[in-house]
């Protein structure tokens, strides 16, 4: 039996159910009896029934399939954000397929267009931004998208983001309250809306008691770059006293090289603040004063808008922005008389 291939009928007939009932039990949010869920369970174990998730597609016109495209997962927060994304998804009876993508705009909308032709009922775009053209195009096709930690000028398609603007200008008044006057910076990626954001944030704080960089560099959200970068900011006669890195994955490596290549001190020589609070942040070997991304905020917030844009296609697009607060840890001079 196990080599046939076994229908819902026979699942039903074994269960004593109707076939509806048994495609309820299968399909995810469906009202169905405890009682009746476990006959069919047990009748479906017995003969090793498997729902046939495509050919419902067919019938109902939903895949519940999710597109999640990823541009790069060396950072920290990706990973665990792919995975909190994943598991919620799941919990609400959707599939989750994930696309790598780079930053060149005809890459993703390359990638774009493969993932709707697995007909998938909705997109997620985490760290990469989309063409207004095809983000048109999804929308026309009725496959809804979230921007995931990014968003775009347009504001047609939906984002969730942190504010990241709000957190940098914290993370420089904080330096500033520290006594500290050459503060420079390590930018990422500068196609990114998290980098022109977190810079202007950054530079506003700073412009609030009459600074400005003392030195910028790009890491371009590489750690190699970003320890070139070091090197480059700290050649100077007058090294900076801070630096302020884009994103905790290049701070790591910033840190590394101050200490091991440079020989400075952390924080006595010079002070690193950066962003997203990625677990190794807290490790006792960089413990880095960081802005933190509230993942789990984000996700949730993220899927609350995709399903309910696909439940209902006429709703219009939301821009969330999450509150992003500063983790005061050991890699940044406390400003006289702080309290944590």
């Amino acid at each position: 039996m196990a080599n046939e291939k076994i229908t819902s009928l026979e699942v039903a007939r074994l269960a004593g159910v109707s076939q509806s009932a048994v495609s309820r039990v299968f399909t995810p949010g469906a009202s169905v009896s405890k009682k009746t869920a476990e006959k069919v369970h047990a009748a479906a174990a017995k003969l090793s029934y498997r729902p046939n998730i495509l050919a419902r597609s067919l019938i109902t016109g939903r895949s519940r399939i999710i597109g999640l495209v990823v541009a790069y997962l060396e950072n920290y927060f990706y990973p665990e954000a792919v995975e909190r994304l994943s598991n919620a998804l799941q919990a609400e009876g959707y599939h989750v397929l994930v696309f790598m993508a780079s930053h060149t705009a005809g890459n993703v909308d390359h990638v774009l267009q493969e993932i709707l032709d697995y007909q998938v009922d909705g997109i997620i775009m985490a760290s990469v931004a989309m063409s207004s053209e095809l983000g048109a195009r999804c929308e026309a096709a009725g496959v809804p998208v979230v921007l995931f930690n990014r968003y775009q000028e347009d504001q047609g398609v939906s984002s969730v983001a942190s504010d990241n603007f709000g957190g940098a200008r914290d993370a420089a008044r904080f330096l500033v309250a520290g006594g500290h006057r050459r503060i420079a910076h390590i930018a990422g990626w500068e196609g990114a809306s998290t980098q022109r954001d977190r810079e202007s944030g950054f530079r506003a704080g700073l412009a609030e008691a009459g600074l400005d960089f003392c030195g910028r560099e790009i890491g371009n959200f590489n750690i190699d770059k970003a320890r070139e970068a070091t090197r480059q900011l700290f050649a100077s006669k007058e090294r900076p006293d801070a630096v302020f890195v884009t994103n905790d994955h290049m701070a790591f490596g910033v840190m590394d090289v101050l200490r091991f290549e440079l020989g400075l001190s952390i924080p006595n020589d010079v002070s690193v603040v950066a962003y997203d609070d990625v677990p190794p942040a807290a490790w006792p070997a960089y413990d880095l004063t960081t802005v933190r991304q509230r993942a789990r905020r984000m996700v949730a917030a993220t899927v609350e808008i995709l399903l309910d844009r696909i439940a209902e296609q006429k709703t219009p697009p939301r821009h969330v922005a999450i509150e992003s607060p500063l983790i005061v840890r050991g890699s940044a001079r406390l400003p006289e008389g702080w309290k944590s």
